[in-house]
């Protein structure tokens, strides 16, 4: 089978983690892949060099022309069996382009629980024709998405995300972290809007009033981070606090962080907990999207944008035992292995592929 990814960019970002993976996986079944993304600098790629990685260069709105040039003399020339789209902007250029050039199946796929305004979610609804089959990476996803009017509970799926369990597995191995003697806790995601950094702050100002053993990594970068620099300043825990930048040892931060935080205002499937709880790290997560039905009876779930509450759950989870954390650490494993694993992923993708 010959299968196409087509997706908004290539960069550091769970969606795109997720496309690589999938396309490693198909090439070792056999199948021919190509991702095509549409705008950015790659970040992330596949492991395999049998994967061609094509850029559209759709970098704004004067683009579009010349990149749908691009895209369909790649279906011309490559003729996939199926196109696969992931990520608001690569789905409706997929179903725009498919008014000119005939693919046997275009399959699209949101990321998330917000895809943007009204005009987005119009563009959604008016293309919905124009695909054959749509989904979404959780339950609270789709549902968010049907609310607004893109999609009908007849014409969105959702079929959940799954990560590599030979590379997000605990790891032991000399401490990554500065401070061995304090409590250890990670954050992994860019630095935008939708991660809420302020409300993570914001509790570690909180929880460090009162407890000073505790030691906050974040792992990341993007447009906000100075804007992040600054309240950390102001809110005077520079002592507690640690920006690592760009890492690409996720798993190993993971294996040896003994809680993990997100603090996101929306997410559709968040990756990160996946990683963390194949990690055995403790999950402490905001209900922000697809949160809860990845943490099960795992962990400490939060209102989402209520610093007070986040605060609460550090201090919570710091007052468990080490047994109570063991066994809680154990079971999130296994959920993820039997739920969210790439391999139960790639099955469920390639029935929708060949059916």
């Amino acid at each position: 089978m010959k299968i196409l990814y087509i997706i908004t960019g290539l960069g550091l970002g769970g969606a795109e983690k997720v496309v690589a993976d999938l396309a490693d996986q198909m090439v070792l079944r056999g199948h021919t892949v190509k991702i095509a993304f549409l705008t950015g600098e790659i970040s992330v790629r596949p492991k395999s060099d049998k994967v061609e990685i094509i850029p559209l260069k759709l970098n704004g709105a004067k683009d579009f022309f010349s990149a749908s040039k691009r895209y369909r003399m790649l279906i011309k020339e490559y003729q996939p069996n199926v196109v696969h789209a992931h990520m608001v902007h690569a789905n409706i250029f997929a179903r725009l382009n498919r008014l000119f050039c005939k693919i046997p199946k275009l399959i699209c796929t949101a990321h998330n629980s917000n895809e943007g305004g009204k005009i987005r979610m119009l563009a959604y609804k008016l293309t919905n024709f124009l695909s054959d089959f749509n989904s979404n990476v959780s339950k609270e996803a789709s549902i968010s998405l049907i609310k607004k009017g893109a999609f009908t509970q007849k014409n969105l799926h959702t079929i959940y995300n799954g990560i590599n369990l030979t590379k997000f597995t605990k790891k032991p191995s000399n401490s990554l972290f500065s401070t061995n003697d304090c409590i250890n806790f990670l954050s992994v995601g860019r630095f935008n809007d939708q991660k809420d950094y302020p409300n993570l702050l914001n509790a570690i100002h909180t929880v460090t009033a009162t407890h000073n053993n505790l030691h906050f990594y974040i792992a990341g970068d993007g447009e906000l981070r100075s804007e992040i620099e600054g309240l950390i300043k102001r809110l005077n825990i520079e002592k507690f606090v640690t920006l690592l930048g760009r890492r690409n040892d996720i798993p190993l931060l993971m294996s040896q962080a003994d809680f993990f935080v997100l603090s996101s205002k929306h997410e559709g499937l968040p990756t990160v907990l996946l990683e963390a709880m194949a990690c055995e790290a403790f999950v402490i997560a905001t209900d922000c999207g697809g949160s809860k039905e990845i943490m099960g009876n795992t962990g400490l779930l939060v209102p989402k944008q209520n610093s007070q509450a986040l605060a609460n759950a550090i201090i919570k989870s710091i007052s468990l035992s080490s047994q109570q954390i063991k066994d809680n650490n154990s079971f999130a494993k296994n959920r993820i292995e039997d739920v969210f694993s790439l391999e139960v992923s790639v099955k469920n993708w390639l029935k929708i592929y060949e059916s």
